[in-house]
């Protein structure tokens, strides 16, 4: 399985999370970046304000093209309970092009579904597992989550692959 992890994080939490899942895999990662930093509360303000109003704004291209990849693990940052816009920006450019995808999402109050659910539609695909991470996750129960998570994702593509034989 050739996988590939997508990752936008300000803080680097979310970062941090997809360098784990990545190492465990094998997979390459690939980290949205703007040209345009987001610092301070300027920085906080402006996210929260095109999370809410669906913005997609630039990004620095990418450099894997997630079409080449069997799975294409998405994470992101939750702002004002929606997808980071940088990766709204990143899976509006890719949508379609994803063969099998799983998402995971980190947040501060732990409520990810409707983010999760704007993700799959942004993105045009279903995944085939998903994991939302709250602060509490973060600094106590991160590890066997990422293991459960990776547990899923290699239990969906080993199905698959028997099921194209």
């Amino acid at each position: 399985m050739k996988g590939l992890v997508v990752v936008y994080s300000r803080t680097g939490r979310t970062l941090a999370v997809g360098e784990k899942i990545a190492a465990r895999l094998g997979a390459d990662i690939e980290r949205i970046a703007e040209p345009r930093e987001r610092r301070g509360i300027f920085g906080f303000v402006r996210s929260g304000y095109e999370a809410l109003r669906e913005k997609k704004p630039p990004i620095v291209e990418p450099k894997r093209d997630p079409s080449r990849y069997d799975i294409v693990i998405v994470g992101t940052s939750i702002w004002a309970g929606r997808m980071a816009s940088p990766m709204r920006s990143y899976l509006s450019r890719f949508a379609g092009g994803f063969h099998r995808a799983a998402f995971f999402a980190t947040s501060s109050s732990g409520r990810n579904d409707a983010a999760l659910r704007g993700m799959a539609r942004v993105a045009g695909v279903e995944p085939i597992t998903v994991m939302e991470l709250a602060p509490r996750d973060l600094k106590e129960d991160v590890e066997n989550r990422i293991e459960r998570f990776i547990a899923e994702v290699e239990a969906e593509s080993t199905a698959n692959r028997l099921q194209d034989r």
